[in-house]
């Protein structure tokens, strides 16, 4: 989740605009009512992050206008006012194939504050925003991609058109021209982001009416365009393949520059799915059926409870019938898809704690998990052996838990799409790895220490449960752990007299030091393994400390243990 950072001498100056001054406490109250999520919040800076669904608060001035309505009932308007287009810009057919959605807006008398820090200021939270709809909405740039230009620098009209890769000009970050081909080669957003034009032999470019290229969507503008300390006139470009999503970035943008005391006009585009004026700044008119809204919500609600609760959420009613509502919502709300996501709106602004109460129409009892006696008894083995047990992530990385491992992959990894660090890129396969990395993180501490995790992994993209334990102790062998799983495994009423065999591991099959590991067999069936843990797998993970370690797979131990309850 994106989050951001606002200073509060910003928040408090753009608050006192229409002359409310919040105190820290009301904050810290309420506003994560709103859908953040409040990091830090003191006199210099306020750091909140936000949830995917609400890119509309993802800049300081979006976010307090946002909270001008939600904290202090404030009826802001659901419209962005918008001066009629005075430029167009034209798009060539030829990019219907290549970046098809071109749509602009010219924002006019734009104040960045008084002093050259503050303007530069303004203009970080300006490039901050985009960066951050860049990730919100635009997908990494693929869907939706903004470019925010000095107007000063530019002669209308524009055209949008393809160009080959040998064309040329000077990008921003560079003194020199650059041919596109070496943009995408060499140049640090041209490298990042040249996936998104691969196989396209000829790719977008913005002119002006000098064909000057202004920018190379989505990769880099131009470097005459630059926006500086003494720009007060911007041009605003989005482009992508999601007319919804561009819109959306188009007037976002837009709204935090009019919150800087710019006046918003309309640019004509022609030609390209976003043909028309843009941006259309009229809100979007939405009927809520009010037996919807009984049915979901277990109360009705009048017509001044509604209007209150959606000037909270930064809309209005606009009419009531004998069933429904007509309510007028910002163009920029990309997450109202459904009527269901206007009455989770009408929810948070009434309040959760206000819709009154209800008992089950139909009685329900709980039962446990087919597993549950199972692992209760596992746990009750492992702390009674003197184990922790601990809760470590479910997302980890190719490295921890297959590469310093030494195990291969058990079916399909299921990847994570847009991974925030490269140290949570997979869902687990094994337990093993979280425990070591909990070690590594504890290692100030004395000897000795046992922890086990009774958890969740994903293989083959289903869910599967383990059971692992991890003990780093001076005098701990292969012994001390066979002791432990004979113990463990009689527990669960397993005897190596009754069904239960311990085989000899191949040596580098996993973690296990070679010749000191084991795989635990009932009738047959393998349900784990254990051994010490190799030095060299240990010195992977920072830990230079004997150690030694089991696994087993909950499913296969349910299976070959008949549940004694």
């Amino acid at each position: 989740m994106p989050t951001i950072s606002v200073e509060q001498t910003v928040l408090r100056a753009l608050m006192a605009k229409a002359g409310h001054e919040h105190d820290v406490p009301t904050l810290e109250e309420r506003l994560p009512l709103l859908g953040t999520d409040i990091d830090r919040c003191d006199e210099e800076a306020l750091d909140i992050e936000i949830f995917p669904d609400r890119p509309d608060l993802l800049s300081a001035e979006t976010l307090a206008r946002a909270m001008r309505a939600f904290l202090h009932d404030e009826a802001v308007s659901p419209q962005l006012e918008v001066e009629p287009a005075s430029t167009t810009m034209t798009v060539d057919d030829e990019l219907s194939d290549v970046r098809p959605v071109i749509i602009c807006a010219l924002v006019h008398g734009v104040n960045l504050g008084e002093g050259e820090q503050a303007k530069d200021a303004a203009i970080r939270r300006l490039m901050d925003h985009q960066e951050k709809l860049h990730f919100a909405i635009g997908r990494g740039r693929y869907r939706a991609s903004i470019g925010v230009h000095d107007f000063d620098c530019l002669n209308a009209p524009f055209r949008a058109v393809c160009m080959g890769r040998d064309a040329s000009f000077v990008p921003l970050g560079s003194d020199e021209p650059m041919t596109i081909k070496a943009i995408l080669g060499e140049h640090p957003k041209g490298v990042e982001y040249a996936h998104l034009l691969e196989g396209m032999e000829r790719v977008p470019v913005l002119l002006d009416a000098d064909d000057n290229v202004l920018s190379f969507p989505p990769i880099i503008n131009g470097a005459h365009t630059t926006v500086t300390t003494s720009t007060t006139t911007m041009f605003v470009d989005v482009t992508g393949w999601d007319l919804a999503a561009c819109e959306a970035a188009l007037h976002l943008v837009c709204l935090q520059l009019e919150a800087m005391g710019g006046t918003v006009e309309q640019v004509n585009v022609i030609g390209g799915p976003g043909h028309g004026h843009h941006p259309a700044g009229a809100p979007v008119q939405h009927h809520l059926p009010k037996d919807l809204i009984q049915r979901l919500l277990g109360r009705s609600f009048t017509r001044d409870e509604a209007t209150l609760a959606f000037r909270r959420m930064g809309g209005e009613v606009r009419e009531e019938t004998d069933d429904a509502f007509v309510v007028s919502m910002p163009r920029w709300r990309l997450d109202l898809l459904h009527n269901v996501d206007l009455i989770e709106d009408l929810a948070i602004g009434h309040g959760y704690d206000d819709l009154g109460a209800s008992s089950p129409t139909a009685p329900s009892h709980g039962q446990p998990r087919p597993d549950a006696h199972l692992r209760r008894r596992v746990r009750t083995a492992l702390v009674g052996l003197g184990f922790t047990e601990v809760q470590s992530l479910t997302l980890s990385n190719h490295d921890d838990q297959f590469t310093r491992m030494r195990w291969a992959p058990s079916g399909s990894v299921t990847e994570i799409t847009n991974p925030i660090t490269t140290d949570h890129t997979v869902l687990r396969q094994h337990l093993l790895p979280g425990l070591l990395r909990l070690l590594a993180a504890n290692r100030h501490h004395d000897l000795p220490q046992s922890v086990f995790e009774l958890g969740t992994v994903v293989r083959d993209h289903k869910n599967a449960g383990r059971v692992a334990f991890l003990a780093a102790e001076a005098s701990g062998g292969f012994a001390a752990v066979r002791g432990r799983i004979q113990a463990f495994m009689g527990a669960l009423g397993a005897t190596e007299a009754s069904k239960m065999t311990i085989e000899p591991l191949p040596d580098g099959e996993g973690p296990w030091l070679a010749g000191r590991a084991a795989r635990v067999m009932i009738d047959g069936a393998w349900v784990g393994c254990f051994g010490e843990i190799d030095p060299h797998v240990a010195d992977a993970f920072e830990l230079a400390v004997p150690m030694n370690a089991a696994e087993f797979d909950m499913t296969a131990l349910g299976a070959a243990l008949p549940d004694p309850v």
